[in-house]
């Protein structure tokens, strides 16, 4: 009987339909294709793709939207907690934040290095007379740390500040450690609830492939081919900066400090990179990337802190992003970057990082602070705006990658330290 037990569950996996022996992650990039393909059809009629196909991604994404904001603050203070300890909390936090901050300095440098090599702006030029953008102006980094910490529980999780959500997650987290056993009972439902955070969120996930298929169709319909043919070497350069940060960066840090293979790695990742790129929300695909991670082996009460703050803060696509374009608008406006102009690029970039939002189109408001730092015309961002939603796509890949490397590093580093401190 024992025996028999192996080939029978074969056989019942065998004969099931075709389509329900695909796994989620293949009917992701099914609807991937199939939205690309359907967009293309549509380029000439793009209001039926905005009018019937895009509500579909709409609604799962708001779905997401509204589960991200309990399952982040429930999973960082159950992550809080489960450490036990302020030290423990302040040493993965130590690391996470040097890590998030190396990798988003090698990522703008490596969009300055591409755009400048690659030479991303030459030869182009476009009548400026009708170019216009309304700047947002950028907070200083004093009033960014000062909106870091809320003035009530209730406000920043209506509008969805998660930078503003972690900082009460930690802050309770934190309180719930020093109240000891009179805060079990709190703990036991922060626990219970992020539990139930996950489990919806789950059930979500399940019905990616339609949402994902509403998400990429409209873009497709949208911006033809005609309309990225003159942005078409910038979006190149970008996509090829983004990918050395994944291939280069990424993979070496999980080779060096996870000790694992990258290729193991990236495979785990193919999932939350499909969902990332047709979605261009980093917070929308945290629950994902949090499964995905796990399932790698990294330990929850890590991913419950690393990937929510890294969603917040960490930003390596945008950085490409912005070291990119700001090479390109000072080459299409004819301005000659120096550089210690360039070195200001890469600070302002880091800044900008911490206080870019993970959700769709947030990297504009951010480019205009940076060419604002180097005296570039604050215009140029009407420059790339047309094929802004092109470039957020793959840097939201990059940004989800990179958060998962650092919580698979920092979790391996943590995992040797645990078993040399209980050797001696």
């Amino acid at each position: 009987m024992d025996t028999s037990a192996p080939s029978n569950a074969q056989n019942d996996k065998s004969s099931k339909p075709w389509f329900k022996r695909l796994s989620l992650t293949t009917w992701i990039f099914i609807a991937l294709i199939l939205g690309i393909l359907a967009g293309v059809a549509l380029q000439g009629s793009p209001e039926i793709a905005d009018t019937y196909i895009k509500p579909f991604g709409t609604i799962f994404l708001n779905l997401i939207k509204m589960i991200v904001v309990p399952l982040v603050l429930f999973s960082i203070i159950a992550g809080v907690v489960s450490l036990d300890d302020v030290k423990k909390v302040g040493a993965i936090g130590g690391k996470t934040v040097l890590f998030y901050l190396a990798t988003t300095a090698c990522a703008v440098t490596l969009g300055l290095v591409f755009a400048n090599i690659m030479n991303v702006g030459a030869g182009y030029t476009i009548p400026t007379d009708d170019i216009s953008y309304e700047a947002t102006t950028p907070p200083s980094l004093i009033d960014t740390l000062v909106n870091m910490f809320p003035s009530n529980f209730v406000q920043p999780m209506a509008d969805a500040t998660m930078l503003q959500v972690i900082v009460i997650a930690v802050v309770f987290g934190f309180g719930m450690i020093a109240a000891g056993k009179k805060a079990q009972p709190v703990i036991a439902v922060c626990n219970s609830l992020s539990d139930v955070c996950i489990a919806i969120m789950r059930g979500i996930i399940l019905v990616a492939p339609l949402g994902v298929f509403g998400l990429i169709c409209p873009v497709i319909a949208n911006n033809g081919i005609d309309v990225l043919r003159p942005l078409l070497w910038l979006i190149v350069v970008a996509y090829l900066a983004m990918i050395c940060q994944i291939v280069l960066v990424y993979s070496g840090i999980i080779k060096l400090f996870a000790r694992i293979s990258p290729l193991k790695f990236l495979k785990s990742e193919l999932p939350v990179m499909g969902f990332a790129f047709a979605s261009a929300s980093s917070v929308g695909t945290l629950p994902l990337n949090m499964e995905c991670t796990e399932k790698l082996g990294v330990s929850k009460e890590v991913t419950s802190f690393v990937l929510p703050l890294g969603a917040t803060i960490n930003m390596d696509g945008t950085a490409i992003y912005q070291g990119v374009c700001a090479i390109f608008i000072a080459q299409v406006f004819g301005f000659d970057l120096s550089l210690g102009q360039q070195l200001t690029v890469v600070m302002t970039c880091l800044l900008a990082s911490i206080g870019t939002a993970g959700v769709p189109g947030s990297g504009m408001i951010m480019l205009a602070m940076v060419l604002t730092s180097v005296g570039l015309p604050v215009e140029g961002v009407a420059l790339v705006a047309g094929v802004d939603r092109i470039l957020d796509m793959m840097r939201t890949v990059v940004n989800v990658t990179g958060d998962a490397a650092v919580a698979t590093s920092v979790d391996a580093i943590q995992k040797r330290k645990n078993v040399r401190a209980y050797t001696r």
